[in-house]
């Protein structure tokens, strides 16, 4: 087994020129990484190939929804009704409860 695939592991991140992605795959017999990029699609890179990719790692992005195909907007990350100081006490909410 070649050296550089001994230090490439599930879960790490790489990049080139492009978008980071990730590897999901290895597949020693059939020589074969599988890559996620970004945005979800999936990729069979043979191992020649990425020897010339010259893949780079790289820390994972810090927003995720390239690979869900949402937007910032969508999930509601400044939607001041998930502000934590609504839910603190949850008897305030007892008389809407259908019991």
């Amino acid at each position: 087994m070649a050296e550089w695939l001994r230090e490439m592991s599930v879960g790490q991140w790489f990049q080139t020129d492009g978008e980071p992605f990730e590897i999901v795959g290895l597949d020693a017999a059939a020589e074969v990484v599988l890559v996620q990029h970004f945005d979800g699609t999936l990729e069979e890179v043979d191992f020649d190939a990425w020897m010339e990719l010259a893949a780079r790692p790289c820390a994972p992005p810090e927003d995720y929804s390239g690979a869900l195909d949402i937007g910032r907007d969508d999930y509601g990350l400044n939607d001041d009704s998930l502000s934590p100081g609504r839910w603190d006490n949850p008897a305030d909410f007892i008389d809407q409860m259908n019991l």
